[in-house]
């Protein structure tokens, strides 16, 4: 048995306390788990002086393969090799220098959940629902107020903290259960902590903590273990190119090419076309991928291996600790490319049925194409990102639906846009939206046409693909007169305590908010029925005399979709559809649910027909 001051000893090192001339103020990642595909792990140490310890581990199933010193004395890398036989448990790591131990530290494996490995990702049956934490429901009020953070809450500001938090996102799994949604996607709810604006999430100063204004780290995992139980899959918003100005380790960098420019701050030329470019020089590409986001946002350089290691992980580890099922991978073009493929390569190994989405905002679809997985790119680069944010479409979208039809505007955008399909290697893949949290929202954009929000929603629903719906668009949510990101990420009407306005009781919602969350509501709980709308073909007709048309279809069903921009209603020319519809005659309308023959099914005017073909 201990005596007590050894207990003591133990306890103060494995706190990482200082004790002597050394300290241990930081392991990462804080533990791990036994039975992984990659048996490899890189555990990164820190305090003053680590550098000057040797590390000893004796536990049957782990080998030292080696340990990495850097620039920096208080940084040390341990690389384990975990043997598949290698039973969960805790061991010691004694740090000793002359043969005297200066510090222990007690690292532990945990067992993985049955069947972790074979978690089924995202996919062309789900539906994501786009959430701002910040921005959504209050659900716990005790974490508000953190002075001690910065950046406090105050509800005016729309730079500010609201309040928002994952208990909220719990709370509200009902409403969006009942509402036909089947995936959530978080904007990051890790450490920021910013003196400003920190609301977003997107500079991180902890990769291995949940911000405290939104929760703990447990109070994630608990989300994650209610969206498996209530039937949702929880999609985490990941960034691998930058950090935030305060993460803890820009004040101790581990080694000077840590940080791109050595930590100082050069702007990137936010130019995406240089990767593709064969005529730009290599001081745009450099600057393209080197370049900092913005100066409160320093890159990272995935160049690094035991960088590249440890975002790797960092990765892996989200998805064990909180029952992932999907990462959304943020600026999927700024960091280097070659570790996004080591990446994505190394999540989709250890889980073969996940989904990765790539942010790549660009109306060029050879540019989003180029990082899904299975692209024939002409440099030979290969990735193993399943999908992609389908930016093309959505940029499409507004003009297809707003401008006058003739040769050259209207639903040609759409049309044209749709036909470029043969780019990509899975287009049923990839994520489809009317909008997100960095622009404008569709009402607005629609300039607050409710019949071309609604042929956009229509439009966005049932085409091939899986559907994204930022939080509010369900209710018209909107940002006249200014795309102020502040604006765009309003609070959700009924998240706060005493809000007069509420889109979960619908109290204070006009008619046609209510109309819009209906509409929303009948079609997501229609889509998660029907099979023909996840893979199934789709044909659509070139644009005629303002109508555009469309068919999902499989063996046992079929959806058509009638786009009429016209100021008179139209009524469906079965003939010329006849090599789709072949022997079917009946069309019942999804919206009202009246049948008719085909041939004398009617689409009123600037509007559109949902009908399933009989």
């Amino acid at each position: 048995m201990k005596s007590i001051s050894a207990l003591f000893f133990v306890f103060v090192c494995s706190m990482g306390i200082s004790f002597g001339q050394f300290s241990l103020d930081r392991v990462e990642p804080p533990f791990w788990w036994t039975g992984m595909q990659n048996t490899h792990l890189q555990i990164m140490f820190y305090g003053e002086n680590i550098a000057e310890l040797s590390p000893i581990i004796r536990y049957d199933g782990i080998e030292v393969l080696e340990t990495v010193l850097v620039e920096n004395p208080n940084y040390l890398f341990l690389i384990l090799d975990i043997h598949p036989d290698t039973k969960a448990g805790s061991f010691a790591i004694e740090f000793s220098k002359d043969d005297m131990m200066q510090l222990y530290y007690s690292y532990t494996l945990n067992a993985r959940s049955e069947n972790s490995g074979e978690r089924q990702g995202f996919n062309n049956s789900d539906a994501i629902y786009l959430i701002t934490p910040d921005r959504f429901v209050n659900g716990d009020p005790g974490n508000d107020y953190m002075p001690e953070i910065g950046d406090t809450l105050d509800r005016s500001d729309p730079q500010a903290r609201h309040g928002g938090d994952i208990q909220g996102v719990i709370n509200s799994l009902q409403y969006l259960s009942d509402m036909g949604f089947t995936s959530i996607w978080l904007n990051p709810v890790l450490e920021n902590k910013m003196p400003r604006t920190s609301y977003h999430g997107y500079a991180v100063t902890d990769f291995y903590k949940v911000d405290p204004r939104f929760g703990s780290n447990e109070d994630y995992q608990i989300l994650g273990q209610a969206c498996q139980k209530n039937g949702f899959k929880l999609i985490m918003d990941m960034v691998m190119n930058h950090c935030g100005s305060e993460h803890w380790w820009m004040k101790d960098l581990p080694s000077n090419d840590w940080i791109h420019y050595g930590g100082n701050y050069v702007q990137t030329n936010h130019r995406r076309s240089v990767i593709h470019d064969p005529y730009a020089p290599e001081s745009d590409k450099e600057l393209f991928s080197n370049g900092w986001f913005v100066k409160s946002m320093p890159d990272m350089n995935q160049q690094n291996p035991l960088l590249a290691e440890y975002l790797i992980q960092n990765s892996i580890w989200w998805i064990e600790y909180a029952h992932l099922q999907g990462i959304r991978h943020d600026t999927h073009s700024y960091p280097d490319k070659n570790f996004m493929a080591d990446w994505s390569c190394a999540i989709m190994d250890e889980y073969p049925n996940f989904n990765l989405v790539g942010e790549e905002w660009s109306p060029n679809p050879n540019y989003v194409a180029y990082y899904q997985r299975g692209s024939n790119n002409q440099d030979g680069y290969n990735s193993c990102m399943p999908s992609m944010m389908d930016f093309p479409t959505q940029i499409s979208l507004v003009p297809g639906f707003t401008e006058p039809e003739n040769w050259n505007s209207g639903f040609i955008k759409i049309y044209e846009n749709l036909a470029n399909d043969f780019i990509y290697p899975d287009p049923y893949n990839l994520v489809i939206f009317p909008d997100n949290h960095d622009m404008s929202r569709f009402y607005t954009q629609v300039n607050e046409d409710y019949n071309a929000f609604k042929m956009g929603i229509a439009y966005i629903l049932t085409l091939r693909g899986i559907p994204q719906i930022f939080y509010g668009t369900e209710i018209l949510m909107s940002n006249p007169g200014t795309d102020a990101h502040g604006i765009i990420r309003s609070d959700f009407p009924g998240g706060w305590e005493n809000d007069v306005k509420n889109a979960f009781t619908g109290a204070g919602l006009t008619d046609q908010e209510l109309e819009a969350q209906l509409l929303f509501k009948s079609l997501l709980n229609w889509r998660k029925e029907k099979a023909c709308l996840h893979d199934g073909k789709l044909v659509h007709y070139s644009p005629k005399d303002g109508i555009y048309v469309f068919f999902r279809f499989n063996d046992e069903e079929m959806v058509m979709l009638v786009f009429n921009k016209n100021e008179e209603e139209y009524t469906v020319d079965k003939a010329r559809f006849q090599e789709v519809i072949k022997n079917r005659k009946e069309a019942v309308s999804v919206l009202d649910g009246n049948s008719s023959p085909i041939e004398k099914a009617v689409v009123p005017a600037g509007s559109v027909g949902i009908f399933e073909i009989n």
